[in-house]
């Protein structure tokens, strides 16, 4: 832990990752980070020096009305073939 800690320390993130939040479990467990990247090497890179530490999911999201609209689509196409 006090190698990690260190490491955390004098890290910066890549300049395409914008952390929108970042966030530790109470019961340090676990964690959660809210980043906004263009691309998936930039996910990479920032996991990448936490590997020998850290399990990582990273899960895609966006904007509910984004959302909603896609799965209506996904509804019409499904509706649309016999």
């Amino acid at each position: 832990m006090k190698r990690s800690l260190g490491l955390f320390g004098a890290w910066e993130p890549p300049e395409s990752a914008e952390f929108l939040g970042f966030y530790s479990t109470a019961d340090r467990g676990g964690g959660v980070a809210i980043i906004e990247a263009a691309d998936v090497q930039t996910i990479a890179r920032t996991t990448s020096p936490w590997a020998p530490w850290l399990d990582f999911t990273v899960t895609p999201i966006l904007p509910i009305e984004k959302g909603a609209e896609i799965a209506g689509e996904g509804v019409a196409f499904r509706d649309s073939v016999g």
